[in-house]
This record gives C-alpha cells, sequence and structure tokens, in this order.
C-alpha cells in the first residue's frame, strides 16, 4: 500500500450506547438500548449495545418489537449534548495524527494519514491500532478502524469486524473481501439502489465491479457509475481538513408530536421547542438566516411547506418562533391538527456580515432586537457551562405533547392576543 494513499474510516461502536454507559456505568451489565421517547408515535431504537445485540434487536425497529425479543430490557433517553461533547474529544485524538480530519456523522470519521504516517513510524496497521487504544483508555468508549487506499473500502473495512477491530482492505486483498459481500455494504448503496440493482442480477460487490459501467449509468445515472468505481477501487474523492469544512446551507429541526395539536398555545409550544434548537445551532455555526420555512403534516400525512424572506438577518429563537407561527397562521389556519412540523433555517450568511432590507418604518436595529440579542446569548452562555435544561424563557407546558418554549413578556402577550384576533 506504500503507492496508495492511506485512508482510515474510524467508526464509535455502538457510539449512543457508549456514551449512555460512561454517564452510567451499571447499564454495562444489562441489555439497553437508546429509544426515542416511549411513549410517543416515534419510539424507535436509536442504538443498542452489545448485550441487547445477541438478542437479535436492531437499529430503527421499535420499542415494544425490540421487547418481545427481551422482555428485561432496559431503555434510555438520548443526551444528545453528551454524544456531541464525546465526539469532539475522539475527533481531537485523531488530529494528534492528521488534519485531513473529515467527520461522516457524528460518530465517524475518515483520516488521510499518507503524509504524516512517516512520521509515526509505523505501519498503517499499527497506527491504526494505536488510534484505537487511545480512544479506548483516555475517552472509555472502542472505535472499529478501516485501513485502505480510498474512502469506499476503508469504510467497508471499518463495518467489517466490529466491536473494537482493525480490517486493512488493501491492493492485495480487496477482491478477496469485498466482492463476496452484498452490495448494501458499500458506502452509499441505500435501500432503493439495492432494489434496482437486485433488478439487474447485480446482489454482490463482485457483481456490482464486474458490471456494465454504461449500464449502470443509464439505470442508475451518476450513482451508478459512483458505486461502479467504488466496487473496482478507484474512488478517489480526497478527505478534507477538519478546519476546511463548507459552512453549513441550512439549519433544521423536525418533531412528530405525541398526538395531533392544534390551536394557537399548543402550536406555539411545539414551535418553540423546535426554534429552541435551531436558533442554538445558528450561533454555534456564528451563522444568522434570511429565510424561514415551515413544512407542516396533517394526521393524514399531507404535506404543506411554506416559507418566507427576512427584513433582518437573525438567529434569535424569538423571531424565528413569530416567522414560523406566521407561516403557520397562513397555511394551515390554527384550528387545524397538526401531526408532526418542521423548522428550517436557511439563506445563511456570517453574523457579522448581514445586511438588512429597510423600510420607513424600522431601522437597520432596534434597542429592543439588541436586547433581545443580549438575553439569548447570555442564555447561551448559562446552558454552555450548566447544561440545555438549565434556564429558557418561560414556557407553555402541556405533558400530552411534550414540552415547548413560550415567551411571556409583555410584548409577546400582546402579539398572542392579535394572533388570537386574527384566528378568530
Amino acid at each position: 500500500m506504500s503507492k496508495d494513499r492511506v485512508i482510515l474510516h474510524c467508526d464509535c461502536n455502538g457510539f449512543f450506547a457508549s456514551v449512555e454507559t460512561l454517564l452510567d456505568p451499571s447499564l454495562a451489565a444489562i441489555p439497553m438500548v437508546v429509544t426515542g421517547d416511549p411513549e410517543s408515535r416515534h419510539g424507535i431504537i436509536l442504538a443498542k449495545n452489545e448485550r441487547a445485540k445477541k438478542y437479535g434487536i436492531q437499529t430503527a425497529e421499535t420499542i415494544w418489537q425490540a421487547k418481545q425479543k427481551c422482555p428485561d430490557l432496559v431503555c434510555v433517553l438520548p443526551h444528545h449534548g453528551e454524544y456531541g461533547k464525546i465526539s469532539k474529544k475522539v475527533n481531537a485524538i485523531y488530529l494528534d495524527y492528521t488534519d485531513l480530519v473529515d467527520p461522516f456523522g457524528i460518530d465517524e470519521s475518515f483520516l488521510d494519514v499518507t503524509g504524516s504516517l512517516r512520521l509515526f513510524q509505523k505501519t498503517p496497521k499499527e497506527l491504526a491500532d494505536t488510534i484505537r487504544e487511545r480512544v479506548k483508555k483516555e475517552i472509555g468508549i472502542t472505535i472499529s478502524v478501516g485501513v485502505s487506499f480510498c474512502r469506499a473500502f476503508a469504510k467497508l473495512g471499518s463495518d467489517y469486524k466490529k466491536p473494537d477491530a482493525t480490517t486493512v482492505i488493501d491492493r492485495d486483498n480487496f477482491r478477496t473481501v469485498a466482492y463476496p459481500l452484498p452490495v448494501s455494504a458499500l458506502l452509499f448503496a441505500g435501500r432503493r439502489t439495492t432494489q434496482a440493482l437486485s433488478g439487474l442480477g447485480i446482489l454482490t460487490i463482485g457483481d456490482l465491479a464486474a458490471a456494465d459501467r454504461r449500464l449502470l449509468t443509464e439505470r442508475l445515472g451518476e450513482a451508478g457509475d459512483t458505486l461502479w468505481r467504488y466496487a473496482n477501487g478507484l474512488d478517489e474523492e480526497p478527505v478534507r481538513s477538519y478546519f476546511d469544512r463548507p459552512a453549513p446551507k441550512s439549519v433544521g429541526n423536525g418533531m412528530t408530536f405525541r398526538r395531533d395539536i392544534a390551536g394557537v398555545d399548543e402550536i406555539r409550544a411545539g414551535v418553540m421547542a423546535l426554534t429552541d434548537s435551531v436558533a442554538a445551532r445558528l450561533r454555534a455555526a456564528d451563522r444568522k438566516c434570511t429565510v424561514v420555512q415551515v413544512q407542516i403534516k396533517d394526521p393524514n400525512f399531507r404535506t404543506v411547506q411554506r416559507q418566507c424572506t427576512l427584513r433582518r438577518a437573525t438567529w434569535l429563537q424569538q423571531d424565528l418562533t413569530e416567522h414560523a407561527m406566521e407561516l403557520i397562521r397562513l397555511a394551515w389556519g390554527y384550528g387545524a391538527s397538526i401531526r408532526a412540523l418542521t423548522i428550517t433555517a436557511s439563506g445563511l450568511v456570517v453574523s457579522g456580515d448581514t445586511e438588512e432590507q429597510l423600510d420607513i418604518f424600522s431601522g437597520a436595529s432596534s434597542p429592543d432586537s439588541d436586547k433581545r440579542e443580549h438575553v439569548e446569548k447570555t442564555m447561551a452562555d448559562i446552558r454552555g457551562k450548566h447544561g440545555r435544561a438549565s434556564i429558557r424563557l418561560g414556557c407553555y407546558e402541556n405533558r400530552e405533547i411534550g414540552t415547548g418554549n413560550c415567551q411571556k413578556d409583555a410584548k409577546s402577550g400582546e402579539n398572542k392576543k392579535k394572533i388570537a384576533k386574527n384566528d378568530e
């Protein structure tokens, strides 16, 4: 592999479950899964530990299905903030070996160690084993590492043997290792693509490598050509620097409610639960949005989507909430039932480079908006030190749909009256 790139794919094993075990070590001795809310309509398995795997429990199956396999299964709700913290710590270890660290989700990263390998005087496998041991010792979780000359086979290698293992797929063995595997094992070969390939008689990666490239392109477009190249070891996609990742184009969050919601208060509670997360992510990325989009799904799964362009770029939760509420009022009304909501902030700009569309009734900035921005920044600082639950805007609570935030100051109260009047 000396003439090739040396690419590692590092995958944290059962990441959510592993982090939950760090928080509560007693979970290591029992079959445990991380789930969506067991009382909600999206109560599914998000992750499982090794003991739960032995019962045949699968990610994305429902909680009741999992408990049929293992009646004593322990369900734990996720702590997403902790997952982000551990992910950063793991990537910090990777950065000790190369700056070419390209996160592939919260629990996976590609590393290109071609240029730095000689500094450590180790073979690629030895370096991968060193990284595995450091993560285990310093963080307390295990990872599996695939070592190869391209990203596609490195990813295949990390999946090949778990947990806590290193698999090398090089020029000499990639046909022996990869070709007997099902097409679905290959990077970006999703369910629909796999079904389409099956219709062509292509079931394994070896079948894909031997297939007619032009036929694949005709049937599957660019994706067909990409998968053919991956199967033949022709993946030349670079690993980006950790410090040169593209800025986000949009930030969004969605929620399926425990029951259908309706009415100004319930809808505002749901909206603010979503905008709280969206605003926090905008601030973390140092971005403000110029467009707010709302997607509404009714009990019959009919979907309506609306968006508006803002006069002033913002990252304020209160601004996002008011725009989302107005979009819902115009597109849906507050009386019709809502099963699910998604709120997305797009048209992102760097926070210090914003321009505003002015009219004769508004200035470039107002003391009120400056004050609200200061309040939300202060809240973000407090949450960073003491956790997200330590402080929030005043809230409207309904246990049947969950707790969402809503404004309680005098001005927001006036806005509520106006909305209610318009709704009547």
